[in-house]
C-alpha cells in the first residue's frame, strides 16, 4: 500500500501529492467513512460537505488532486476519524446526466461541483485518509 502524504509547497502555493503520476483532471471528493459505509449500503452518495447533505447545498463539492490538500485542511483539520478520498469517474456521472461545473470557491479559483448524487458504481477508486496535525495522510 502506498501512503500519500498531502501537504502545500510554499512556491504559489501549488499543492504536491507524494507519489502522484496520475491524471491531473481527476474530480475526488473527501468523505467521513460513515457517510461512504452508509452510501455502499444503499448504492447512492448524496453528502455534499463535511456537515452538510446534497439537500443542503444542492451539489457535492470535489477538488482536483492539487486543491485536495487546502480543502482538508480547511474543512477537516480537527477531524478525529477516518476519511476516504473517492476518485470520481466524471464519464459515467456525465453520461448519467448528472452535470459537473467547475466554479468559483469563493477565492477565483474554480473547483468542481457535482450537482446530483453519486451512485457507488460511479467511484473508480477508494483511498483511506485521515487528518494528522492538520495534514491529509491518504494510503
Amino acid at each position: 500500500m502506498v501512503s500519500w502524504v498531502v501537504a502545500p509547497t510554499r512556491r504559489n502555493d501549488a499543492l504536491r501529492m507524494q507519489p502522484y503520476a496520475g491524471d491531473m483532471t481527476k474530480i475526488l471528493h473527501l468523505a467521513e467513512i460513515e457517510y461512504w459505509l452508509q452510501a455502499r449500503e444503499t448504492g447512492v452518495y448524496s453528502r455534499s460537505t463535511r456537515g452538510a447533505s446534497l439537500v443542503d447545498v444542492e451539489f457535492i463539492h470535489c477538488s482536483s488532486p492539487e486543491q485536495l490538500p487546502v480543502v482538508a485542511g480547511f474543512i477537516y483539520a480537527d477531524h478525529p476519524g477516518q476519511l476516504v478520498v473517492l476518485e470520481l469517474d466524471g464519464s459515467a456521472i456525465k453520461a448519467a446526466g448528472i452535470e459537473i461545473k467547475h466554479e468559483d470557491g469563493g477565492d477565483g479559483e474554480l473547483y468542481p461541483h457535482v450537482f446530483g448524487a453519486l451512485k457507488c458504481e460511479w467511484v473508480a477508486a477508494i483511498h483511506p485518509a485521515l487528518m494528522v496535525n492538520g495534514a491529509l495522510v491518504v494510503g
